[in-house]
């Protein structure tokens, strides 16, 4: 008699459909668990491969035979892979946060306005102007007070080039 392990815990035969059951969903459900993490945590780009795990899991539970027995298997694998990429692409579009650029330059910040908060002249680079949540370097034709409210007409490298508000507005 051949050696069965199994058999002294009271089971006579694995169902192959049981195993091929638990596989295919072993494998849906880590596509699954890869999306949810997606959801909580976008940016990480998990959509597309969680899908298709999803999905080939899906497939594997229902068509075992078929993908595992037959030529074309695999052609409806990565058919079904295709598919999954195809319709996961939308769902970026609509998770997917549009983000400002995350560096900053001098030219982007052209007529906001800002706030001197070390004064400004136009011998030097120690004037200090907050735009937003970023404080620069800032220069300027004549001498601003801190305090004053300016707006910024360009830039270069780390430094503005600002105006006080008051004599824009009077020169326009």
């Amino acid at each position: 008699m051949a050696y069965q392990p199994l058999r002294e815990y009271g089971v006579d035969q694995v169902s192959v459909t049981d195993s091929t059951f638990a596989v295919g969903a072993i494998i849906a459900m880590a596509g699954g668990v890869i999306m949810a993490f997606e959801v909580v945590h976008p940016g990480a780009f998990l959509l597309i491969p969680g899908s298709i795990l999803l999905a080939g899991g899906l497939l594997y539970i229902a068509l075992p035979d078929f993908l595992t027995t037959t030529p074309y298997g695999p052609l409806v694998i990565a058919l079904v892979a295709v598919i999954a990429t195809a319709a996961t692409i939308p769902l970026y579009k609509r998770w997917g946060k549009v983000h400002l650029p995350m560096t900053t330059m001098p030219q982007s910040l052209a007529g906001k306005q800002g706030l001197v908060i070390a004064s400004v002249d136009a011998t030097s680079l120690r004037g200090k102007v907050r735009v937003g949540s970023e404080i620069w370097s800032a220069r300027s034709d004549a001498p601003i007070p801190a305090g004053a409210t300016v707006k910024v007409l360009g830039g270069s490298g780390v430094s503005l080039r600002v105006a006080l508000v008051a004599e824009e507005n009077a020169a326009s």
